[in-house]
């Protein structure tokens, strides 16, 4: 008789909450249960249960705000994360785990700060986890100092040349080396070479790779593989911005163009041409004049705008088409 007999599986849901403030894209980090951990950046997680959650959407939303005194909007589910090995796992009789992964979208209130001390729950600026992903001040001088020159060494490190010649190709399509652009999108193409080469904490807690060898750590490492769900969710939002209105959701009911660019830059990780943005906000017919103005800068009053629903109505696809950046 066949053995029937089957692994256990765990399912936990996971949110990668991202909200923008002081120029800034945050990311919702809650503490660890387990005292024994080293590590408290966690995104907010907890298992479904189908005795009590319908659907994984009705657990996540109800874990979020047991966890982070904080109720969701915007939310799309972006992947199942259930690789056999994705994080080390003690002893062999225990459940496997798999992650279903979510991207939240929210507005920082400062009204519920008091709540989110409470449960122990911050924000922080998801460049402390991706610090090669921001250019808005221009190139990282880590991607040239420490990360291509680590990833190059170990392309050439393969077994053969074709298991070579593959780490190569992944290296130029993520990085936008050897005359290939830097694709903003390629988030989580990027994050997995660079967990892949050993070069960031999870790939040693993972049992991996006895050590990074780096003397600094390229950004804060996360709980199992919480940083990779986040990868996924920046690379799904920074793509979304271009086809669909979401940017508003993180936006107030009303501000000035140069938040909307600010937003869109702190999201995208790029310096926008001002004068070219405008342009395309007007092309794109995404927002319309309240009529008011602002007056916050201290200096010139600056026209005051909101999201122009009715574009829902008038285009499949409405979104910042803005153009991949240059290299350096």
């Amino acid at each position: 008789m066949d053995d029937l007999s089957v692994t256990p599986v765990n399912i936990a849901l996971n949110a990668a909450v991202v909200a923008v403030s002081d120029l800034s894209p945050r990311i919702l980090c809650v503490p660890i249960d387990d005292k024994t951990a080293t590590n408290a950046n966690s995104l907010p997680y907890g298992a479904f249960d189908p005795t009590r959650h319908r659907t994984f959407e009705t657990g996540l939303r109800q874990s979020v705000e047991t966890r982070a005194a904080l109720k969701l909007g915007y939310v799309e589910q972006l992947y199942t994360f259930g690789d056999r090995g994705r994080h080390r796992v003690e002893g062999g009789d225990r459940a496997h785990p798999v992650s279903v992964g979510y991207l939240a979208l929210a507005r920082i209130n400062p009204h519920v700060g008091d709540a989110l001390q409470r449960t122990g729950a911050r924000w922080r600026d998801w460049y402390e986890f991706f610090p090669w992903e921001d250019w808005r001040n221009g190139r990282p001088a880590l991607l040239d100092e420490i990360i291509l020159p680590r990833l190059r060494s170990w392309s050439f490190e393969a077994d053969n040349l074709e298991a070579a010649n593959r780490r190569q190709s992944r290296l130029r399509l993520a990085f936008g080396t050897d005359d290939f652009p830097w694709d903003e999108e390629r988030v989580l193409d990027r994050y997995e070479l660079i967990y892949d080469a050993g070069l960031v904490e999870e790939s040693v807690v993972d049992g991996r790779y006895p050590a990074t060898g780096l003397t600094h750590a390229l950004g804060y490492h996360m709980r199992f593989d919480h940083r990779r769900i986040a990868a996924t969710a920046i690379q799904r939002l920074r793509s979304k911005i271009k086809y669909r209105p979401v940017i508003f959701e993180l936006m107030p009911p009303e501000f000035t163009l140069t938040d909307l660019q600010t937003t869109v830059e702190a999201i995208s990780g790029r310096h926008l041409h001002k004068q070219n943005f405008r342009r395309l906000v007007e092309g794109a017919a995404l927002v319309e004049a309240t009529g008011q103005n602002s007056a916050k800068t201290g200096g010139r009053p600056a026209a005051l705008y909101r999201f122009r629903s009715q574009i829902l109505e008038e285009r499949p696809a409405p979104g910042l088409r803005f153009g991949r950046r240059a290299n350096s």
